[in-house]
């Protein structure tokens, strides 16, 4: 068997080590990359790390709108801890962000198996599927103001007028009610991310994988089963983080909507942090909300991650 010769001839290392330190730093392929990839970790530490470091060391001290705070350590967190508001805002985020990822998988999931389809006006009706998400986000939240406002809610209206209710519903006067108001928006805007998205991933599915399954007599769900879904898992998990992270961190919709009543029944974390740190000037303590956040967002990337790493089939392990 003839061996393959891998090394490096003397000759050529002789003149590598020969080349000055700057010369092989320059033409380096991984200097290269590190240069590359400088402007976005220098934008990264700048708007990301800075901010989330600060906030956090903030969140130890005192500190309010105009004066410089003191170090009081887990005063804060001990403080929140006996919070009632807090808890609930605890609550209503997870209630808002796992009811709302799921309906908005089971929906976008349908639409993008149906824009898949081969149907007129095809390219249309995507456009329009994208309308939500392109809006702006307090364009969408004065549009659903208007929809459930007490007195022209157009709901109410069509109800009385079909005759299955006699009055007007507060929509956002209720806490129930604001609870499913605020969660039904925030599907409306999501829906479109994870239709399209899913739709892309199902473009790259082979069209031969299905004529196969159907020459073999599968069902329409057995191909779902065994071709597109396992296909589409690492899109779903990507998808799937974005949209709770996405609706977990969610501010502009249930504040431009609500301001968090009534009677605290629709605070999330991140609308409880401003109102505690910015309204109320208590920076510390809005700072502290804003940082308890961060172990339940760690949590989804985890769960997603350690998700995708058990599909080592996707890169071409045998194991599940």
């Amino acid at each position: 068997m003839t061996t393959v010769q891998t090394s490096m001839p003397p000759q050529a290392a002789a003149t590598v080590e020969a080349q000055p330190l700057w010369e092989r730093l320059r033409t380096s392929r991984n200097v290269l990359a590190l240069w590359f990839m400088l402007p976005a970790a220098a934008f990264l530490i700048l708007f990301l790390a800075y901010p989330l470091g600060l906030g956090i060391w903030m969140s130890f001290t005192d500190e309010r709108i105009g004066r410089a705070g003191i170090f009081v350590g887990l005063e804060n967190y001990e403080w929140l801890w006996d919070d009632a508001i807090f808890w609930l805002s605890v609550f209503n985020t997870l209630l808002y962000t796992l009811v709302a990822s799921a309906i908005k998988f089971a929906i976008g999931l349908y639409l993008a198996l149906l824009l898949n389809r081969h149907m007129p006006f095809k390219a249309m009706i995507r456009a329009v599927v994208l309308i939500p998400f392109i809006v702006p986000t307090v364009l969408s939240a004065i549009a659903f103001w208007w929809i459930y406002d007490a007195q022209f809610s157009i709901i109410s209206w069509s109800l009385i007028k079909l005759g299955l209710i006699h009055q007007n519903i507060d929509f956002l006067g209720s806490e129930n009610w604001a609870r499913g108001s605020v969660i039904f928006a925030n599907i409306w805007r999501g829906v479109p991310f994870v239709a399209i998205t899913l739709l892309a991933g199902l473009q790259t599915v082979s069209p031969s994988l299905y004529e196969a399954a159907t020459l073999d007599g599968a069902t329409d769900w057995q191909r779902f089963r065994y071709i597109t879904y396992p296909l589409l898992t690492p899109i779903i998990a990507v998808v799937m983080t974005f949209s709770v992270l996405f609706t977990f961190t969610d501010f502009q919709l249930v504040w431009a909507l609500t301001r968090g009543g009534p009677v605290n029944a629709t605070h999330l974390m991140a609308t409880l942090s401003y109102q505690r740190g910015i309204i109320s000037g208590r920076l510390g303590e809005g700072a502290a909300i804003a940082t308890a956040m961060i172990p339940f967002l760690l949590a989804a990337i985890a769960i997603s991650w350690f998700g995708m790493q058990r599909r080592k089939w996707q890169q071409g392990s045998d194991n599940d």
